[in-house]
C-alpha cells in the first residue's frame, strides 16, 4: 500500500503548461505589445471611474459606488489573467505551479462571478431610480448599497471555495498541457485521472446559478424599465431616462454574449479553441471597453472630469 502511494505521488503533477495560442506564438512581441497596451488601458480607465468617484461628491450616489466597486473588480479580474499571457508571449514561460493554477483559477472564477452578480444589483439599482423615484433614496441609501456588495462578495465566495475545493482532491497524474492561455476550470479538470462528473455537475449548476440568475434579474428590472420609458409623457424624459441604461445594456451584452458560450453547456472541454476567444473577449475587450462606455455618454462623470482637471490646472 505504502509503495503505490509513493509511486502515485512520484508520478503526481507538480505543475501545468499553458498553451496559450500556439498558432499565434510566432507574433508573440506584437501579442505582448498588444495586450500590455489594452491591460493598460483597462488599468487606467476603471481607475479614473474609481477615483473620480470618490472624490466627487455629486458622484457618491448608490450608481457610482456600485459602479466604482465593478471597476475594482474588473482591475483585480484582468490582473489574475493578463500578467501570466504576457509572460507567455514575451518571455515563453508557459509553466505554472499546481498551487499557482489553483489560486488562479479561484480568483478569476470568484471575481467573474462577483461581477455578474454586481451587474444584476446594478440593474436593480436602475429599475428602482426610474421605476420608484419617489421610494428610490429610502430603499437604496448607502448602507444597503455596503450590504448588497457583501452579498455579492459572500455568496461568490462559498460557492466557488467549494467548486476549488473539490478541484484540489482531484488526482492529476497523467497530461500536464492546459488548452488555455490561463488555468480554465473546464480545461483543469479535464486533465485529472479521477471520476470528475461530480464535480462537472456542480460546476454547471453553479454556471446556470450564476448567470442565469442574474441574467433573469437584468431582465425582468430592464422590462420594468422600458415600459415605464414608453409611458413617459415627454421625448426629452425617455431620452435622459434610456441614457441612464444604455451603457449598462451594452455592457450586459458583451459579457452575457461571451460567458453564454464559455459556460452555460453541460460538457466543459468542448469547443476549446473558441472557449479560448471567448475569454479573451470578457478578459480582454470588455475591461478596455467598460469605461469608455460608462464614461462616454455619462454628462455627470465628463462634469467630474472636467473639474478635476480645473484644479490639476
Amino acid at each position: 500500500m505504502e509503495i503505490m502511494k509513493e509511486m502515485r505521488n512520484e508520478t503526481a503533477v507538480q505543475e501545468f503548461i499553458l498553451e496559450g495560442f500556439p498558432a499565434l506564438q510566432h507574433l508573440g512581441q506584437v501579442l505582448f505589445l498588444l495586450h500590455l497596451l489594452a491591460y493598460l488601458a483597462s488599468l487606467m480607465g476603471n481607475t479614473l471611474i474609481i477615483t473620480i468617484t470618490w472624490t466627487d461628491h455629486r458622484l457618491q450616489t448608490p450608481m457610482y459606488v456600485f459602479l466604482s466597486s465593478f471597476s475594482f473588480c474588473e482591475c483585480c479580474f484582468i490582473t489574475t489573467v493578463i500578467p501570466k499571457l504576457l509572460s507567455i508571449f514575451l518571455l515563453g514561460q508557459q509553466k505554472i505551479r499546481f498551487a499557482a493554477c489553483l489560486t488562479q483559477a479561484f480568483s478569476f472564477l470568484f471575481l467573474g462571478s462577483v461581477i455578474f452578480f454586481l451587474m444584476a444589483v446594478m440593474s436593480l439599482d436602475r429599475y428602482l431610480a426610474i421605476c420608484k423615484p419617489l421610494h428610490y433614496p429610502a430603499i437604496m441609501n448607502v448602507r444597503v448599497c455596503f450590504l448588497l456588495m457583501f452579498f455579492c462578495c459572500a455568496l461568490s465566495f462559498i460557492f466557488i471555495s467549494a467548486l476549488i475545493l473539490k478541484v484540489s482532491q482531484l488526482s492529476f497524474c497523467g497530461p500536464n498541457v492546459i488548452p488555455h492561455f490561463f488555468c480554465d476550470f473546464g480545461a483543469l479538470i479535464h486533465l485529472s485521472c479521477s471520476d470528475t462528473k461530480s464535480i462537472e455537475a456542480y460546476a454547471f449548476f453553479l454556471s446556470v446559478f450564476v448567470i442565469i440568475l442574474s441574467l433573469t434579474m437584468t431582465i425582468i428590472a430592464y422590462s420594468n424599465i422600458v415600459i415605464t420609458i414608453v409611458r413617459l409623457p415627454s421625448a426629452k424624459e425617455r431620452k435622459k431616462a434610456f441614457s441612464t441604461c444604455s451603457s449598462h445594456l451594452i455592457v450586459l451584452t458583451l459579457m452575457y454574449g461571451s460567458c453564454f458560450f464559455i459556460y452555460v453547456k453541460p460538457k466543459q472541454t468542448s469547443r476549446v479553441d473558441f472557449n479560448r476567444q471567448a475569454a479573451l473577449v470578457n478578459t480582454v475587450v470588455t475591461p478596455v471597453l467598460n469605461p469608455v462606455i460608462y464614461t462616454l455618454r455619462n454628462k455627470q462623470v465628463h462634469q467630474a472630469l472636467r473639474d478635476a482637471l480645473c484644479r490639476v490646472k
